[in-house]
């Protein structure tokens, strides 16, 4: 009787432990899950009070950098100097990796705003030297406006978008949107570095068609100091051609600037 007693106290011992177990877990269960809503709740107050403190920090800082990016496009040699530059275009149909076309072009500049070209060489399909012909009219347009053509707040509107430090220089990037609706302006994103405020980079699409013949044309130029100036050395490009489909571009100076000439030094 007494091993009895002693067994069914065993068993209510430890049933009462597996049913402290029990209640045990069903409360951290129920406390883990207060916890991460806890959590959730803190992160997302952090996040919105860091994007509140970025946007109202923003405008600021934007104004910082326009003037800085406008003092900058004033100061470069490459608009009071004539130069020209020798660039290669290759033009791809498709998803073709062999080039369709090749143009050997000049570009050449005398100040303050008249740029014109003429292809040296072209070998290939003729419609891919109407694609670089409506991209160089782009940018002859561009500088053709002179200052109207700038990249500066009497032309654009500038949104900034965030930092970016993804080589050895930091830049900012800003979202531009055309005042007018000109040939030579683009929308699009610009890549300014942060210590020179010089533009490094824009991609975006012409706000007036170039070419009855051309649509969707998306324009990717870069820029780096050559000789002195800061121009542009390499343009990429997707265009849309009628009744054609999609085509692509790519464009590299082949030769740095030199002093142009057709004008006298």
């Amino acid at each position: 009787m007494k091993i009895l007693v002693n067994r069914v106290t065993r068993l209510r011992s430890q049933g009462s432990h597996q049913k402290g177990r029990v209640i045990a877990w069903a409360t951290v269960q129920r406390y883990r899950s207060v916890f991460f809503r806890a959590l959730l709740a803190m992160a997302g107050a952090l996040s919105y009070s860091s994007n509140a403190q970025e946007s109202k920090a923003s405008p600021q800082n934007l104004n910082v950098i326009l003037n800085s990016l406008e003092q900058a496009e004033a100061q470069n040699p490459a608009l009071s100097r004539p130069y020209e530059v020798t660039r290669q275009y290759k033009v791809f149909r498709g998803h073709d990796p062999h080039p369709s076309s090749e143009v050997t072009a000049q570009i050449i500049f005398t100040p303050p705003d008249t740029k014109a070209f003429k292809i040296i060489e072209e070998r290939g399909d003729a419609r891919g030297g109407k694609i670089i012909s409506a991209i160089l009219e782009q940018e002859i347009a561009s500088a053709k406006t002179g200052a109207k053509g700038s990249i500066g707040r009497s032309n654009y509107e500038f949104v900034f978008l965030r930092d970016q430090n993804l080589g050895a220089i930091p830049e900012y990037v800003l979202h531009i949107i055309p005042k007018r609706k000109e040939k030579g302006l683009l929308l699009g994103d610009i890549w300014v570095d942060a210590e020179t405020y010089k533009i490094q980079q824009i991609v975006g699409v012409p706000v007036k068609n170039p070419s009855v013949w051309i649509s969707d044309l998306h324009i990717t130029v870069q820029f780096a100091p050559v000789n002195g100036l800061w121009i542009p050395v390499s343009v990429d490009a997707t265009a849309t051609v009628r009744f054609l489909g999609i085509y692509t571009l790519t464009g590299r100076d082949i030769v740095p600037p030199r002093a142009s000439s057709t004008t006298s030094p």
